[in-house]
């Protein structure tokens, strides 16, 4: 049997892996190893390794790697510490193939120990930029230490083969996460008020913002923007959600607190998991903040997202998403804007650009039948030089 480790390290990396990880768990020919890290061990953000067990799947290794602290080298000492675990976890293991997804630090940590300790690695999600953060340079140096390519659209196809990766070794499967659109129930807005423990209703908009950890955005001044606008629909509840384990997050955090203090229309979800945080999705009125999810799995319901500031940036989008700058003038255009009827209404027939959602179906049988290699040739791309 071959077998297939797969690594996550937050809440949302795992809802995005999870139909790819049941298709694995199920097929005969292939042993499903999972490797758990980052914000998933990390109390503050809801401990979501639990989650990964509740949905019936076996944690082979966990890889304690934050610290605690979310300043730059902090960070950078949890990617540290992260390598040693990494070393050890794959010693044991033995994994003939690892799958990783996107571009957070942890991911890149994982790869780095792949690439030393000659282990091909399967990428998810490469060739994508989000100018704003450090996980677009992130992205593209896991590209370069990958032997296998599965992107979310043809622009990024061709990104990928254009950093000198071999066309026969990319794939364009669209994006993992609509498959849960698909395929997961979902629960109704009463359901899933009883399940957080809270009185949610409708209308309500759904919130992530996420630390800027590249692009000069000021988190703090962002968040007071933002609360300023939510202010001005009093009529709507707002259903916050806790930003990634990145340097900067902890302030994030304590603003959401603060604002929620005393404010009986406004409730955080440390971890919402996929089936609450789509079922969110589905009954929200607009969904908020900065996240890619806003970007790639909201339109696939006709709910407009308002996608602030930079992090996205360079991200390809449907027209369901309305994309503002930082400040409160901008914020309250495009939030005026999601809550027009006419862009609403647009919103019912909008075009996802990231596929059908059919995706495990095509990256199973390349990682049964795929001759792995470490050994990689950069592949050129025939350049004219006439005008030289």
């Amino acid at each position: 049997m071959r077998k297939v480790a797969v690594f996550t390290g937050t809440r949302a990396e795992y809802g995005l892996l999870y139909w790819l990880m049941t298709a694995i768990k199920n097929d005969q020919d292939l042993l499903l190893q999972i490797i758990v890290s980052g914000a998933h061990l990390s109390p503050q953000y809801g401990d979501t390794w639990r989650e990964i067990e509740a949905d019936g799947f076996n944690i082979d290794e966990k890889v304690e790697m934050l610290l605690s602290s979310d300043s730059a080298s902090g960070i950078v000492k949890s990617m540290g510490v992260a390598l040693i675990g990494f070393a050890d976890t794959l010693s044991r293991l033995k994994p003939d193939v690892i799958v990783v997804l996107g571009d957070r630090i942890e991911a890149l940590a994982i790869a780095e120990a792949a690439l030393v300790m000659k282990i091909p690695l399967v990428h998810l999600h490469g060739g994508e930029l989000t100018l704003g953060a450090y996980d677009d340079a992130v992205r593209h140096a896991i590209t370069k230490m990958a032997a296998i390519h599965f992107v979310a659209a043809e622009p990024y196809k061709q990104r990928v083969i254009q950093m000198g990766e071999d066309p026969a070794k990319v794939f364009n499967v669209g994006a993992l996460g609509l498959e849960h659109v698909i395929k997961t129930p979902r629960y109704s807005v009463k359901e899933l008020g009883q399940v957080l423990q809270i009185p949610l209703r409708q209308p309500y908009f759904l919130v992530t913002y996420h630390p800027v950890t590249l692009a000069q955005e000021c988190s703090k001044s962002t968040c007071e923007a933002l609360f300023q606008v939510l202010n001005e629909h009093p009529d709507y509840q707002v259903l916050f959600t806790y930003p990634n384990a990145d340097n900067g997050g902890f302030e994030i955090i304590q603003a959401l607190e603060t604002y929620c203090q005393g404010l009986e229309r406004a409730y955080i979800v440390k971890s919402l998991g996929h089936k609450k945080y789509l079922s969110a999705v589905a009954h929200a009125a607009v969904v908020i903040g900065n996240s890619s999810s806003g970007i790639i799995e909201v339109p696939a319901f006709g709910i407009p997202t308002v996608n602030i500031g930079l992090r996205q940036q360079g991200r390809i989008a449907a027209d369901s998403v309305i994309h503002c700058s930082e400040n409160y003038f901008s914020i309250q255009a495009a939030l005026n804007k999601a809550l027009s009827v006419s862009f609403r209404e647009a919103c019912q027939h909008t075009k996802n650009p990231y596929g059908n959602g059919r995706v495990s179906e095509q990256i199973l049988p390349v990682i049964k039948q795929c001759e792995f290699s470490t050994l990689k040739y950069f592949h050129a791309m025939e350049l004219d030089y006439a005008d030289q």
